[in-house]
């Protein structure tokens, strides 16, 4: 038994696996697992951090006027929304990354290139003649962060065995989507304390009531540099303890192959209903507050809705491995209509003030169903690419060889689906700013939500959840 993990272990240079075969059991007992959840539970930490950072202009951009910044409302709200445009943008190329320069490189790479926004957003936000143009290049940094999530579930998808793919998917994009509500909820504490030093920067002096009433000091910047410790630590662990998988290695053209395939589409346009819905209210909830009930302190539950999906998202990987991806995901936008429906019937209107506990219940209800379907859709990925190359590779019998093909394709797709759906980052907020100027209310922009889920339920029944379906998984 020695002599074989030796063998084993000797295939292997510096940091780069020469075998790597999960499905192989006996592969998997003896040192595969091990090193897949080595690389896991630094793959989260780093994604946490990417979220975070992606997110972080949800937060800043709420204090700037306070601080001085002359921007109109319409500017501030470019400054939050560019991140998801560019975030969503990076994610297509980093999706065929990870076999091009290998996850452990591009991880720690990624990880650290992190650090541009969070110091350039904690420098300028410390000086009140900042150009704005300066500010708009600086959003679109933020968006480095949300590019990560592409590359991060393509690398960690390599790592795993299929029965378990799932569960590690999810737990990668669960706990690394904490980041969101981790940032909205971190912020508003950390600038009111001067906790990093003198090094940091001189608090400002915000146009806020303190206490006692008058003009209250922040450190406005430890919205950002909170974050460069751990960044640099992260990408540090990256470097020093990840791994990267000579077999997942493919150039571009190879992977581009996705593009041909049908279900690379599908899956892109039901991620866009479950991630791009998640990240869309993450947008969406704090702004909706504050217009339909002017009375709610809007920041004192943003943090509520993003927390709820992280948290539900390795629940829904888990579910999928036990149920099936497509059974899940069926009933999950099955649910996700009747809680766009109750959303509905708490909003205030024809004399009524609404109920704002029914809507704040009924959008937490949203979220965890979005955390769950982010879960199962991404369960559903590798099955269905595993199941159609094995197919093509039938007839020949070359099953190892189909393995492989599949894994890449898998990841590429996860990468690019992925992708597709953080587009929901900024077209969810545009709905619900398009329905207020056209119908003084939200709800045209949640009929259409209703309609989309409906869309997305028969689209899944019919390609994979029914009993001839295409693909079953």
């Amino acid at each position: 038994m020695n002599n074989v993990s030796d063998a084993a272990s000797s295939k292997r240079r510096g940091r780069l696996l020469t075998v790597w075969t999960p499905e192989d059991r006996a592969f998997w007992a003896r040192e595969g697992s091990a090193i897949a959840n080595v690389n896991l539970w630094i793959s989260i930490p780093a994604l946490f951090l990417a979220f975070a950072v992606w997110q972080m202009w949800s937060v800043v951009a709420v204090n700037l006027p306070n601080l001085g910044f002359q921007y109109t409302e319409n500017q501030l709200f470019w400054l939050a929304a560019l991140p998801a445009l560019s975030g969503a943008t990076l994610r297509i190329f980093y999706s065929f990354m990870v076999p091009v320069f290998g996850g452990r490189r591009w991880t720690a790479l990624t990880t650290a290139s992190l650090l541009l926004p969070t110091i350039g957003v904690g420098l300028a936000v410390q000086n009140p003649a900042t150009p704005y143009s300066t500010m708009l290049m600086l959003a679109l940094l933020c968006g480095l962060g949300g590019g990560n999530f592409s590359s991060s579930m393509a690398n960690i998808s390599f790592f795993f065995p299929k029965e378990r793919k799932g569960s590690a998917l999810g737990l990668n994009a669960g706990l690394g989507n904490l980041g969101v509500s981790s940032v909205q909820f971190l912020a508003p504490l950390v600038i009111t304390m001067g906790i990093l030093g003198p090094w940091a920067g001189d608090p400002q002096v915000a146009s806020l009531s303190g206490t006692h009433g008058g003009p209250t000091e922040i450190w406005a910047q430890n919205a950002a540099f909170i974050w460069a410790p751990f960044i640099i630590i992260v990408s540090m662990l990256a470097w020093v303890g990840m791994h990267d998988i000579a077999d997942a290695r493919a150039s571009f053209r190879e992977q581009a192959v996705i593009f041909q395939r049908k279900h690379n589409w599908i899956m892109c346009f039901l991620y866009l209903g479950t991630f791009g819905s998640f990240i869309g209210f993450s947008a969406g909830f704090p702004l909706l507050i504050k217009y339909l009930y002017p009375d709610i302190r809007p920041l004192q539950y943003a943090w509520l809705g993003p927390l709820v999906g992280a948290m539900a998202r390795p629940f829904g990987g888990w579910l999928s491995d036990r149920l099936g991806g497509a059974r899940v995901t069926f009933w999950t936008f099955f649910w996700m209509v009747l809680g766009v429906l109750g959303v509905m019937a708490s909003l205030p209107g024809q004399g009524s003030a609404g109920s704002f506990l029914g809507f704040l219940l009924a959008f937490l209800f949203l979220f965890f169903l979005t955390g769950i379907g982010n879960g199962s859709t991404f369960a559903m990925i590798p099955v269905i690419f595993n199941t159609l190359a094995q197919r093509r590779h039938a007839a020949a019998g070359t099953t190892a060889k189909a393995e492989t093909e599949g894994a890449k394709e898998s990841a590429a797709v996860l990468g690019f689906s992925g992708a597709m759906g953080a587009y929901g980052g900024f077209f969810i907020p545009k709905s619900f700013g398009t329905s207020f100027d056209l119908t003084g209310g939200a709800d045209a922009a949640l009929m259409f939500f209703v309609v989309f889920y409906a869309v997305s339920i028969a689209v899944t029944w019919w390609y994979y959840a029914r009993g001839k379906a295409e693909i079953p998984c």
